[in-house]
């Protein structure tokens, strides 16, 4: 999970390198030979190490319309079913290529074909098999949670962890809402009893 977060951070540093990036484009008229380089590596990055995050967190797009219908236990089986015939084989085909590709791109210390700065990005193929490896390993687990709630007929209770911002939002709404209607309740009833009084 602290790999998804760690990675997270990219996104700052990548908006401070494009925004350096414009600055010095627009405003001084010296583009750097760099930019485009930096900005796609950080962001491959960000997208590669992120997947098993955002699958520990059930946040990749899925068709689920008829999915969500099902018990349980068949929405455990069927994913079960899903994992071993699909994703583990593309795990593994990722892992299997991504090395290959990291292995040749280290032995001649590949530079980036894009700009004339020549970054190396030996390093950057490196993260395909390191993001399969997660991949895989959230599979494990993503198993393990199917095989549970095949026995017991519920999903697992995933770890708490960040919320959108939009639930967050909602969520604070909400509690104005019923911290108004408390209140207008309360009002209600002081003036009620004010007037039960005279």
């Amino acid at each position: 999970m602290w790999f998804g977060k760690a990675f997270a951070w990219l996104i700052v540093l990548m908006t401070l390198g494009v925004s350096y990036e414009v600055l010095v484009r627009y405003v001084l008229g010296r583009p750097t030979p760099w930019a485009f380089d930096i900005s796609y590596m950080m962001y491959g990055s960000l997208f590669m190490m992120a997947g098993a995050y955002a699958l520990s967190r059930n946040a990749h797009v899925r068709a689920d319309f008829i999915y969500r219908l099902w018990p349980v236990r068949t929405q455990a089986t069927i994913e079960l079913i899903l994992y071993i015939l699909f994703f583990f084989p593309g795990v593994l085909a990722l892992i299997f290529a991504g090395w290959k590709y990291a292995r040749s791109s280290w032995r001649y210390m590949e530079v980036s074909q894009f700009s004339p700065a020549n970054i190396p990005i030996f390093q950057f193929k490196t993260l395909i098999v390191a993001a399969g490896l997660l991949l895989f390993i959230q599979g494990i687990a993503q198993v393990c949670r199917c095989i549970v709630a095949m026995r017991t007929g519920e999903w697992p209770q995933q770890v708490e962890d960040v919320e959108e911002l939009e639930a967050v939002l909602l969520s604070e709404r909400d509690r104005g809402a019923v911290a108004d209607l408390i209140g207008d309740t309360k009002h209600v009833g002081l003036s009620g009893s004010e007037g039960q009084g005279r």
